[in-house]
């Protein structure tokens, strides 16, 4: 199967519900998804704030009717999508090492929400023959 990495680095729903799609539909396609979560993801999912809906302060102006509109079109939650992309196909959460650290998370609060664990030197070894490579 051909791999298609996504490395998470921002944490607001925006780009987190990014993630989940394209994550969702590559697994659908039957690419091997692996999702690396980085600082602000981990952090996010430490704290069960996964599901947030929040956005980057320049669009405030815009974000009560998104919100809105979510909810009107019953869009699923981020950890919804996680869930059914590990139902319709192959897809992995994996918390970078040095990302618990930095965010001063407890380890065992992303643990529990993740595939594994693991550090730079062997994500970069699990990913280098990625057919495709987001960083979002």
């Amino acid at each position: 199967q051909p791999k298609f990495v996504i490395f998470a680095h921002h944490a607001t729903y925006d780009t987190l519900h990014q993630v989940a799609t394209l994550g969702l539909t590559a697994a659908a396609m039957g690419k091997d998804v692996i999702v690396i979560l980085l600082f602000w993801t981990i952090k996010k999912l430490a704290e069960g704030k996964i599901d947030q809906i929040d956005f980057p302060p320049e669009y405030a102006a815009s974000a009560e009717e998104v919100t809105r509109l979510l909810k009107e079109k019953k869009v699923p939650k981020i950890s919804e999508m996680f869930q059914d992309a590990k139902h319709v196909g192959k897809f992995r959460l994996i918390a970078c090492s040095a990302g618990l650290e930095y965010m001063g998370v407890d380890s065992a609060d992303v643990e529990k929400n993740v595939d594994e664990v693991m550090g730079l030197p062997a994500i970069i070894a699990l990913v280098s023959d990625a057919e495709t490579k987001l960083f979002i």
